[in-house]
């Protein structure tokens, strides 16, 4: 048991993961507590917003919301700007990616065939690329957000990486090659030495 457990499903492609892999970059011991969906129904009236991940620190108590717990880790562990303005310019980040997968959930869940391909189709051709302009003008000359790996860039990482992973049917892999700024800062995240330990470990 260490003094810091990460909660959530055993997925790679979401919130959950920017955390293991921020706690991992930061070189902090943790328990990977991965909880399947019987557990979770269990667990969730108890837990402070009523979703995962959640993150238990010793002698500190619960946090929850994935913005919250990788502003934590990056903050307490030097993957976040101290500057007052960077770190806000970072903060953006979070929100911009949390609010795309809010605009992608319909089109996840949809269970319809025809309307779930129309949704993401719709989804790939109007909201992704405004997206991805607005990612790319904070990217500047890159290839990271900031002068080192951030806990934004993390999450940036995760959740562009599923949308070009070919597991989403009608999201190709190629819906991101008109914005090589971004193309080239996936590159760059997935060949730090930190993020391909932790990559090749979860293999």
């Amino acid at each position: 048991m260490h003094d810091i457990q990460l909660v959530y499903f055993d997925l790679d492609a979401s919130r959950g993961e920017e955390c293991r892999l921020a706690l991992h970059l930061a070189g902090v011991p943790f328990d990977d507590v991965r909880v399947d969906r019987a557990a979770w129904a269990t667990m969730k009236p108890d837990t402070p917003w009523g979703s995962l991940p959640l993150l238990k620190v010793a002698g500190r108590g619960t946090l929850a919301q994935s913005n919250a717990i990788l502003g934590w880790i990056g903050r307490s562990y030097g993957l976040f700007p101290s500057d007052a303005w960077e770190a806000a310019r970072h903060d953006g980040i979070l929100a911009a990616c949390e609010e795309l997968r809010a605009r992608f959930s319909p089109a996840l869940w949809e269970t319809d065939p025809e309307k779930r391909r129309a949704l993401r189709e719709d989804f790939v051709a109007t909201t992704l690329p405004v997206w991805a302009r607005g990612v790319e003008a904070h990217l500047a000359d890159g290839p990271f957000l900031g002068d080192a790996l951030s806990v934004a860039d993390i999450k940036l990482f995760v959740l562009a990486r599923w949308f070009l992973s070919g597991i989403l049917d009608h999201v190709p892999t190629t819906c991101l090659d008109a914005f090589p700024r971004l193309k080239a800062h996936q590159a760059a995240v997935a060949a730090h030495p930190g993020v391909r330990s932790w990559t090749e470990r979860a293999r």
